[in-house]
């Protein structure tokens, strides 16, 4: 097995993408993830899973070289600087976002070297494994130009071939630029023509920059909440609509561990989240997609909704192991596929209504077009919210009566009604009323545990649970209420360390081993704190959360308090939605303007 010395740390990787797919970058200037041609497709550089049998795409200085990262302003281009003895080379990295691609199935990549100082010789090393590494590649070489299956990259050097890896070799002066272009192209076509590879970077630069110029949070923290919503916006799969929880599978929740899951789909909750997130930053067009995407694909059925679904009709999310992969430092296994979709969820419910009922006030979205989708929801329920379920961290370790899940069928239920009061939807208005005030009574009855002095993780555990700290925030207690604050500090004393919230202890997970604090509940405590009036103890725990991001602004879906390590998928939706979430609310605290 190789020596994990070999990985970078997850956060040592940025990410670049198309609306379609997304590449993970290392500061190394390597590509060791990209999937295509979309998110959950087999992957075609896999190095990040197992360094001796994935593939990768590297581009950096012969010899010993020193870098600096950052994006471009306002986009998700990669900006790398390498300085050697000989001199210094710019490259830029971006996932192509033009026209002329829209609904073709292409992917094209490009990397631009621009000459700095000097006459640095750059390398470019290939090696492509499509399938996860579990097919073979017959590559053809045409002078610059490397050619396997339906991918061809061009390279701005003669390519060379060795076992497997492919090699092209040259010198960028002063003044110069050489280009990469990776094109990979879809079914329908063999036959590509693309503009200049800087035209291309241009057109991109220009896309990302005016769509990140919408936003409308003018507080302390913009820099930070348009890098988070640049990362969300990557997560949405154009074509669909629909939004997956992160670009990648299977890295670890504990290293050597067996906590690997696979994100590149769509969560109802996840996505509602990151919709609502992206509203709350001021961006308002991408309400139409989510909802049109919800309408043609989630049907009630007896368990109701699943709980993630794939980004296209044809995609498969069931769960299977690749044992031939090593993981990412030894943490096996890796799975492709994820068995949650099976799980009872009931708290995705709430999500998915309070995201429309926030898109109508903050995005002045209308309703009418899908509200008759959204009726059988609310009614399914009304019906099913007394069942137990396997709840929003989709525990494998039986069902139980969660007191997020109940509380958010609570905030299902109340958003329709508010939706049918304000609007004049139809609904069965006397139904919901009579199950939303029995939901809250149960839970305020059965959900708090004295010995605790907190509301506890589920009606049959006696174990605090991060996910109650949403309860303020959903507007089902105030803020300041008693309870709120004794479940707050009762958080901060028990779940707490170092600055960063566990989801939980001990609880009935139905799999082994550990993992880090959970990214998202810090920033809920976050939150929580705020809207208990605790403004500096907010502010000061989310200034130490920005310092624990990556150096490119991104997180992972979780950090290992004992040595700020990244741990998990990444970059995690969740995680950015808790930057955009927790700055907003700061703001309304303060006084900056956030809409």
């Amino acid at each position: 097995m190789t020596d994990a010395s070999f990985y970078p740390p997850i956060e040592d990787y940025g990410i670049i993408g198309d609306m379609h797919t997304a590449a993970l970058v290392s500061s190394r200037g390597s590509v060791d993830w990209l999937c295509v041609p979309a998110f959950d497709s087999p992957a075609l550089f896999c190095r990040l899973l197992d360094w001796e049998k994935g593939g990768f795409w590297q581009v950096s200085p012969v010899g010993k070289y020193r870098v600096r990262r950052r994006y471009l302003e306002d986009t998700n281009i990669l900006e790398t600087v390498f300085t050697c003895d000989a001199g210094r080379v710019r490259m830029l990295d971006c996932l192509v976002v033009i026209p002329e691609l829209r609904g073709t199935g292409h992917r094209v990549m490009v990397r631009l070297l621009e000459g700095i100082e000097g006459a640095p010789e750059m390398e470019s090393t290939c090696r492509p494994t499509p399938n996860y590494a579990l097919a073979g590649v017959s590559a053809r070489i045409d002078g610059c130009r490397l050619t396997w299956d339906r991918c061809f990259l061009d390279s701005p050097f003669e390519w060379s071939a060795g076992e497997g890896i492919f090699r092209s070799r040259g010198r960028v002066r002063k003044g110069e630029s050489r280009a990469f272009v990776l094109a990979c192209m879809g079914e329908e076509s063999q036959h590509l023509r693309l503009p200049e590879p800087s035209a291309m970077l241009r057109a991109t630069e220009e896309f990302w920059r005016r769509w990140a110029g919408a936003c409308t949070y003018d507080g302390p923290y913009r820099e930070q909440v348009v890098r988070s919503a640049l990362a969300l916006k990557l997560l949405i799969y154009e074509p669909t609509g629909a939004i997956v929880a992160a670009p990648t599978t299977s890295l670890p929740e504990e290293i050597g561990g067996e906590r690997n899951w696979d994100y590149r789909f769509a969560w109802i909750r996840d996505a509602s989240l990151t919709l609502y997130a992206l509203l709350m930053a001021g961006y308002k067009d991408e309400d139409d997609a989510f909802f049109g995407w919800i309408t043609r694909t989630v049907q009630i059925e007896h368990e109701g909704m699943r709980v993630l679904y794939p980004i296209t009709p044809e995609g498969d999310t069931t769960e299977r192991v690749l044992e031939h992969l090593q993981g990412y430092r030894g943490s096996r296994p890796v799975r492709v596929g994820n068995a949650a979709s099976d799980q009872l969820q009931l708290d995705m419910y709430g999500e998915v209504l309070d995201a429309l009922y926030f898109a109508v006030h903050a995005g002045d979205y209308d309703p009418r077009g899908v509200w008759d989708h959204f009726v059988p929801i609310v009614d399914w329920v009304a019906e099913h919210w007394p069942e137990p379920g396997n709840g929003i961290w989709e525990v494998r370790g039986g069902r139980r009566h969660f007191v997020y899940s109940k509380a958010m069928c609570w905030v299902a239920l109340d958003r329709a009604i508010k939706l049918c009061e304000e609007l004049g939807l139809r609904g069965d208005l006397e139904r919901w009323r009579r199950e939303r005030e029995a939901i809250r009574s149960q839970v305020l009855q059965r959900g708090w545990s004295e010995r605790l002095g907190a509301f506890k993780q589920s009606y049959e555990d006696e174990r605090l649970d991060a996910s109650n700290l949403l309860l303020s925030s959903m507007g089902f207690i105030a803020g300041d209420d008693p309870r709120m604050v004794s479940t707050i500090d009762a958080t901060l004393d028990q779940l707490v360390v170092d600055g960063l919230c566990y989801r939980y202890l001990d609880a009935p997970e139905g799999v082994s081993g550990n993992e880090g604090a959970f990214v998202l509940c810090t920033f809920w405590l976050i939150n929580a704190l705020a809207l208990a009036g605790r403004h500096d103890e907010a502010r000061e725990m989310f200034e130490r959360m920005l310092r624990r991001a990556s150096p490119l602004g991104l997180y992972a879906e979780e950090i290992d308090p004992s040595t700020g390590h990244h741990l998990g998928n990444y970059p995690q939706a969740f995680s950015h939605i808790g930057v955009i979430a927790s700055a907003v609310t700061l703001a309304r605290g303060r006084g900056f303007s956030s809409d």
